[in-house]
């Protein structure tokens, strides 16, 4: 059985495994005031240019999305998604939970159109009775989003723009982040994107962590009490260090982009043997999650030999796929997948 079904199925890339083998009996404090993560912190800095930037790690991104939803909205926010957004369909209602409305605005390959934005903000405003509903206080967007697609700068230029002229603030998603930034189309780089967004956060269960995301508040600005905050959430790890030493290892020496455009190239070969193929594909995504649609000969003779996702069915009856690499997908298994098909 070979697999494409996830870019999370594997356990911690080999570095951070010596690293924390290495560091295992070293004695330190706890929640994040550790060595390892106050080195952890200052490489993000120098990787985003953004040496005041606060830098917060949680556990994994269903608690990143809630907790700095919740921390940056007062309770009557609502934050604006993508219909397709991880927090509008995937994450159990956990915004909702603590008080916020996720109003979700129509998908586009994943993105949200800047000029739709624009639209249901100016409209919003012009209903005399938008005092009575969930104030829009933030946008949500994902990069690269739920269908592998990215955001170019000027569309999240646009993005940011709008979020100013109504005072809100703009919240990257970056679970796939390494993804998008290894990807061949992207015209967004870590410092870039460190100033197109109020905050965002680099995400490392999904590129070669055991688990973690680090939150980076780039300009310094991250809410009051926000250690705090982590805490009611049950978000804050006690031995914080098993954050710190990962995320302190993915950003020396790049492994962090490096790892990441293994995964791109995996794509990449997995895209050309399904044009090789001539199956087509429902989305032209530039990064690690692959769209093919397959009939039902392709789903037999896959079936009980290749773990993939099965995203949705077409009306003539053919199956839409996702297919994902991860920074440990091996060659080998592209090849296997070739020959089954």
């Amino acid at each position: 059985m070979i697999s494409f079904i996830s870019d999370y199925t594997e356990g911690a890339h080999p570095e951070i495994l010596r690293r924390l083998t290495e560091t295992n009996l070293v004695q330190t404090s706890g929640y994040g005031t550790d060595p390892y993560t106050l080195s952890a912190i200052e490489k993000i800095r120098a990787a985003t240019h953004c040496p005041d930037a606060n830098v917060v790690f949680l556990v994994g991104g269903t608690q990143a999305n809630s907790t700095i939803i919740d921390a940056l909205l007062p309770h009557h926010g609502a934050v604006v998604s993508a219909s397709t957004g991880h927090i509008a369909l995937h994450e159990g209602g956990a915004v909702e939970l603590f008080g916020h409305k996720v109003v979700t605005l129509p998908s586009h390959e994943g993105k949200l159109a800047p000029e739709e934005l624009s639209d249901h903000l100016r409209l919003f405003y012009e209903d005399p009775t938008w005092p009575h509903q969930a104030i829009p206080g933030m946008v949500y967007v994902s990069h690269p989003t739920e269908y592998g697609t990215l955001y170019n700068h000027d569309e999240l230029a646009a993005i940011h723009d709008t979020c100013r002229q109504y005072g809100m603030k703009l919240f990257v998603d970056g679970a796939r982040l390494g993804y998008a930034l290894a990807s061949p189309e992207a015209d967004i780089t870590l410092p870039q994107l460190s100033r197109l967004c109020d905050v965002f956060y680099i995400g490392g269960t999904k590129v070669g962590a055991f688990c973690g995301e680090a939150v980076v508040f780039p300009q310094g600005d991250a809410p009051r009490h926000l250690f705090t905050i982590v805490k009611q959430h049950g978000a804050l790890l006690a031995k914080g260090r098993l954050l710190g030493v990962q995320f302190d290892t993915l950003f020396t020496d790049d492994l962090y982009l490096r790892i990441s455009r293994h995964a791109i190239d995996m794509a990449m070969a997995l895209r050309r043997l399904f044009e090789h193929k001539g199956i087509p594909l429902h989305i032209p995504s530039p990064t690690n999650q692959q769209f093919p649609i397959l009939d039902e000969e392709h789903v037999r003779r896959l079936s009980g030999k290749v773990l993939y996702e099965h995203w949705e069915r077409l009306p003539d009856g053919r199956h839409v796929s996702r297919f994902a690499t991860s920074w440990a997908t091996p060659v080998e298994h592209v090849r296997e997948l070739e020959t089954l098909l």
